[in-house]
């Protein structure tokens, strides 16, 4: 169902679902325009509202959810540079401020809520893929360096697991597509190997199920688009292959339901893509379900309050305003 467009075109934006119920969307490009922009869309009565604009235009950036209900926004390029700056949305303003600085600047990273308040940032690129990890605290507004992944990577996927540790999975080292996962333990600050996926991949998405086993789908392997979807159990560190997905894609989004399945959208293979699709857990496979008014990617998704799940912007031959709901 499509819903009221957003008042600036954008693609690799953020949306972040807000305390309130609300949905924030900011910066992303549009063409060659990189967007300082934020709005604000309403789901009780299906409108977007502009919000105050960032003070550094990103793309490619993060956004996370603190424990006061604050947006941070880390990192980013601006197409010719890339940013260690970050800034503090506050939500009964509607205005943006600075905070520290990251120790690296970068792009397509991960930003990670974690169980004591502080979000982890992992690797990313700025010219190259870094390996480097750092530690944002809320009450000082204040980064510090924690230990270095084993492998450098970018566009790879952070996953929270019901043990406390972040699971990070696959990406690009700037040559390869990573088949390589490892492990980040909060109360000692570092990593560890875990197994192996079974595919090497970039631009792909990990989604925690009800189970605990987070179940990564599609992506690239800097020659196919991949249609493989596997699973990790934390209780032994290995992957199992699942059902494969219709459709090899990159790019796409990866969305836990409220009733357990998980819902793919859009992406990428070799050209932006209206479909979607179902994984049921209970059964390991996939079917597909009603195709998207609008080929989308590098678009993002966010869940309601209601359940229906909100799809902005995205890809198809430039940023799009468009948006719709899945419920």
């Amino acid at each position: 169902m499509q819903t009221a467009n957003m008042y600036s075109a954008r693609v690799l934006h953020t949306a972040s679902i807000l305390v309130n119920g609300k949905v924030l969307v900011a910066g992303g490009s549009t063409g060659s325009t990189i967007l300082t922009g934020a709005e604000l869309y309403d789901p009780s009565i299906g409108n977007w509202t502009i919000t105050g604009n960032m003070n550094v235009a990103r793309n490619v950036h993060k956004a996370t959810i603190l424990s006061n209900g604050t947006v941070l926004v880390t990192g980013g390029s601006s197409g010719s540079s890339y940013f260690a700056s970050a800034e503090l949305y506050n939500l009964s303003t509607g205005n943006w401020a600075m905070t520290g600085n990251m120790n690296a600047a970068r792009q397509s990273h991960t930003a990670t809520m974690l169980s004591n308040g502080k979000v982890l940032v992992t690797g990313g690129s700025n010219g190259g893929s870094l390996n480097s990890a750092e530690l944002y605290d809320p009450s000082t507004g204040t980064w510090t360096t924690t230990g270095n992944m084993n492998s450098a990577r970018s566009d790879h996927t952070a996953t929270i697991l019901g043990n406390g540790k972040v699971l990070v999975t696959g990406g690009s080292n700037g040559s390869a597509s990573l088949a390589g996962a490892e492990l980040y333990d909060p109360s000692i600050g570092n990593w560890t190997i875990t197994g192996n996926m079974n595919f090497g991949r970039n631009a792909h998405t990990a989604t925690i199920l009800a189970n605990g086993k987070v179940l990564v789908t599609g992506g690239y392997n800097g020659s196919v688009y991949l249609t493989s979807g596997e699973l990790y159990d934390l209780s032994t560190g290995n992957w199992t292959i699942t059902g494969n997905m219709n459709v090899g894609r990159k790019s796409h989004t990866a969305t836990i339901l409220s009733n357990g399945k998980v819902l793919v959208t859009g992406g990428w293979n070799g050209s932006s893509l209206n479909s979607a699709e179902l994984y049921d857990p209970s059964t390991g496979t996939w079917t597909t379900t009603g195709n998207m008014n609008n080929a989308r990617s590098d678009h993002r998704a966010a869940v309601l309050p209601n359940g229906d799940l909100l799809v902005t912007g995205g890809w198809i031959t430039t940023g799009i305003t468009s948006c719709e709901i899945y419920g």
